[in-house]
């Protein structure tokens, strides 16, 4: 089969590898698109991933080619998308329920090989069945946005409180809508590239703006969710938090990145912060969001490839001149 291979920082081979065989319990995809995102970025500049070579892509959907001897509940030929995070089920956060913080944790696309490819293999245990109604070509967003629906889980936004979204990306841009239907009063979006704040406004933020200090409410917001990772961003966002607001860290820093908060006011303001890794039981609920239509996909994929353009595409990915790119191979 083709795949697209990171087989040292900076550099991607396209080639033939092997077909993947599925094991006893597992399924193989032929992939109908993988998405790239900000992890992929980091495995391609050297970090996240313990080893290469690697075929990325954890963001995946496609078709049931091959079936294990053990699978149930799956038949070649079904439609899936799935969790490519694959809990060891022996640490104590697995054994607390938090698989999400999997101490050993394996994953498609980032400690086996992914979704980059003609074929990937993965447990049929975290496959879902997707309805007809949805796009497999969509799909490849399930995963991002079952990490946004965790997200929200752990936030628990309150009736009629305000929200600002750093970051007008793919991300922030389903933050924004999921955040339509979460009952905020306002919900303003931050973004110094006026290019990425046109869809926003389209999908009906508030306040589009290219710095905080143009949208601040007068006493900060009562919910920031950084969906940048970039460390200016998170600063602002700390710093406008209101008195007894929830700061967010969505978006995926470099372990390097390091911001400065003043403990007297968390403690004085009771300001609470948090951040979210991974899906955590949210995989589902996410196909039921977008087959009902709560999540544009249209809005978030800007551009779809071939397996053939892997290289340029995470490029145009790392300068931002896109949302979500899609590869098909």
């Amino acid at each position: 089969m083709k795949a697209a291979t990171i087989t040292a920082p900076h550099t991607i081979e396209i080639g033939t590898v092997p077909d993947p065989t599925p094991g006893p319990a597992d399924v193989i995809l032929e992939v109908a698109g993988a998405g790239i995102c900000g992890t992929d970025l980091h495995i391609f500049e050297g970090g996240y991933a313990p080893s290469l070579p690697l075929i990325p892509g954890h963001e995946f959907a496609g078709t049931v080619a091959a079936a294990g001897r053990d699978v149930q509940g799956l038949r070649v030929g079904d439609v899936v998308s799935a969790d490519p995070n694959i809990p060891c089920w022996r640490c104590r956060y697995c054994r607390d329920g938090r698989v999400n913080l999997c101490l050993h944790y394996d994953a498609v696309g980032v400690t086996r090989a992914g979704a980059c490819a003609t074929y990937v293999s993965v447990p049929a245990e975290l496959c879902v069945l997707l309805p007809e109604t949805l796009d497999v070509r969509d799909a490849a967003l399930l995963e991002p946005l079952s990490c946004a629906v965790h997200a929200f889980d752990l936030l628990g936004p309150r009736l009629g409180s305000s929200l600002a979204i750093y970051g007008s990306g793919t991300m922030g841009l389903m933050m924004l809508q999921l955040a339509l239907h979460a009952g905020f009063t306002s919900i303003d979006v931050i973004d110094p590239n006026p290019a990425k704040l046109v869809a926003a406004r389209e999908l009906g933020a508030s306040q589009t703006v290219a710095r905080a200090e143009e949208a601040d409410p007068g006493a900060g917001w009562d919910t920031v969710i950084d969906a940048t990772g970039a460390a200016a961003a998170i600063q602002s966002g700390l710093d406008h938090v209101a008195r007894g607001g929830t700061f967010l860290q969505f978006g995926v820093s470099t372990p390097e990145a390091v911001v400065s908060i003043n403990p007297f006011r968390i403690y004085d303001d009771e300001i609470r912060i948090l951040g979210a890794v991974c899906p955590m039981n949210s995989f589902e609920r996410s196909v039921q969001l977008m087959a009902a239509g709560f999540v544009d996909a249209s809005v978030l994929i800007s551009d779809r490839v071939p397996l053939e353009a892997y290289a340029d595409a995470i490029h145009a990915f790392a300068g931002g001149q896109s949302r979500k790119i899609v590869v098909e191979p």
